[in-house]
C-alpha cells in the first residue's frame, strides 16, 4: 500500500473531529481566554484551521521560514466569525487531501526543514511533518480547544470516544 493510501484515512478522521470542535467555537467567544499567556479561542480555532494548509507547502516545498531574515514574517489569518473560521478550515482540508493523494512515496522520504530567522528548527522527512507537525499538533490544539470549550460550559464533542455532554461517537 503506498504511504498516501495509508496516511489519508487518518487525516481525514482527524480533520473530521477537529471540524466538529470549530464548529462549536461560538462568534462572542473569540476574545476569551483562560489565561493571560494563553491564546485567544479564536485565535486558537484559526490556528486550527489553517494547520492543515501546511500540508500542501510541505510537500511542494523542502523548507518554511517562518521569520525570514529580512522579510515577512508569518502572520495569521483574519477570519470575522465562525462561518469564515469553517471556510478557511475546509479550503485547507480540501488542499492537503489533494496533496497528500497526489503524493508519491518517493515524496513522502524527501527532508523537509522548519526555519526560524534562518536557524533550523528540525529536519524531517516529509511523512514524519504530516504526521507530527500537521496531524499530531492538530490534535494537540484541538484538545486545548476542547478545555476552552469546557471552561465556557460549552458542550464539548465525543471525539475518540463519548464525551461528558455526548454519549455515542
Amino acid at each position: 500500500m503506498a504511504l498516501s493510501q495509508a496516511l489519508l484515512p487518518e487525516f481525514e478522521h482527524e480533520m473530521a473531529n477537529t471540524r466538529k470542535t470549530l464548529e462549536r467555537v461560538p462568534e462572542d467567544k473569540f476574545g476569551w481566554k483562560p489565561h493571560e499567556k494563553s491564546m485567544e479561542m479564536g485565535r486558537l480555532a484559526i490556528h486550527l484551521a489553517e494547520i492543515p494548509g501546511w500540508t500542501e507547502h510541505t510537500l511542494m516545498m523542502d523548507s518554511l521560514d517562518v521569520n525570514p531574515p529580512g522579510g515577512e514574517g508569518y502572520k495569521p489569518a483574519e477570519v470575522k466569525n465562525r462561518k469564515e473560521l469553517l471556510a478557511l478550515f475546509d479550503k485547507n482540508v480540501a488542499s492537503a487531501r489533494s496533496a497528500i493523494a497526489g503524493a508519491s512515496d518517493a515524496d513522502w522520504m524527501k527532508t523537509w526543514t522548519l526555519l526560524n530567522g534562518g536557524n533550523v528548527v528540525f529536519t524531517l522527512p516529509k511523512v514524519a511533518v504530516l504526521r507530527g507537525f500537521v496531524m499530531s499538533h492538530s490534535i494537540h490544539h484541538r484538545a486545548q480547544l476542547g478545555v476552552y470549550l469546557r471552561l465556557n460550559n460549552l458542550p464539548v464533542p465525543s471525539i475518540y470516544g463519548p464525551s461528558a455532554d455526548e454519549g455515542a461517537f
